[in-house]
């Protein structure tokens, strides 16, 4: 299936500082894409250069096989963009706005528009300039979706909503993907992205280093584990020496161990330590963001 979003050894240099690093992308359509980096990895850059508003310094993204750079109108209409500043006219009352914006785009659905607004408690009466963040915030996310399009890209995109709003926003994500339309979804909130995507990319220093399913990556995850044991529990050697073991603390007849990716070995050897008892921490994206940047 051929790539929807397609980035070839993209780069960007601000002056001699490299943003990002010969980044390539291949997302097909109907897929929710999280990418996942801590502040200053080049998030943004990249959204930026995948929308057309930054010019790589090297390399080329395709939008539905448009060139971003080269052919930007055709490109740019196949995208729905929420920047993780969103800025509209702050004269304009919601409804204008987003009117605005539709007569603009051409073949916008008006119902969908109030569908959309309804659905996230936006009221599109009130002046842009007077509403709240979290307000304006919305007026943002309608405006992405409205015209169903292609590609959606997102950053940041739930700043300043409540957790209702959140849950309904994760819906729309989801409506989204079922009509066949690409999302690339820049998040803080991890578990935002592992409720809504199917794959994550992980940006470190300007660099993709990771690209997997995040059921994949969750499994890879640092487990935490607790044994108790009605004896001696098994030597602490002989556990740290397992592969993916991180660490092994014993207390007693209680044992501690961090352990990454399977735990089908350390089973096997605590099994006949005569275990009364497991408690454990079934690892998520945020573990598995840490268990990155912990690397460093």
């Amino acid at each position: 299936m051929s790539a929807v979003i397609a980035a070839e050894a993209l780069s960007k240099y601000f002056g001699r500082h490299p943003a990002v690093i010969d980044l390539d992308l291949d997302i097909p359509p109907g897929v929710v894409f999280g990418y996942l980096g801590p502040n200053g990895a080049g998030k943004t850059t990249t959204i930026r250069m995948l929308v057309g508003l930054s010019r790589p310094s090297s390399g080329r993204v395709l939008i539905g096989g448009a060139d971003a750079v080269r052919d930007r109108a055709a490109a740019q209409h196949r995208i729905g963009y929420l920047p993780g500043q969103f800025v509209a006219y702050p004269d304009l009352t919601a409804r204008e706005y987003l009117g605005y914006l539709a007569h603009l785009r051409g073949g916008v659905d008006h119902k969908a528009v109030t569908r959309l607004a309804e659905r996230l408690d936006l009221d599109t009466g009130g002046r842009i300039g007077a509403m709240s963040h979290g307000n304006r915030q919305k007026v943002g996310l309608v405006q992405a979706f409205m015209a169903e399009p292609e590609v959606i890209v997102l950053d940041e995109p739930t700043t300043g909503l409540d957790p209702l709003v959140q849950r309904e926003f994760q819906a729309i994500v989801r409506e989204a993907r079922e009509r066949g339309a690409t999302v690339f979804l820049s998040s803080h909130v991890l578990s935002e992205v592992q409720a809504v995507a199917d794959t994550v990319g992980i940006l470190r220093q300007g660099r993709l280093v990771e690209v997997r399913a995040v059921t994949e990556l969750t499994a890879r995850a640092l487990h935490r584990l607790r044994f108790e044991f009605a004896g001696t529990p098994p030597n602490a050697a002989i556990v740290r020496a397992l592969d993916g073991v991180r660490t092994v603390r014993v207390e007693g007849r209680t044992a501690h161990v961090e352990i990454e990716g399977s735990t089908a070995e350390l089973l096997k050897v605590v099994a006949p330590h005569d275990v009364v008892d497991i408690t454990g921490h079934e690892p998520d994206l945020e573990d598995v963001f840490l268990t990155y940047y912990g690397r460093e």
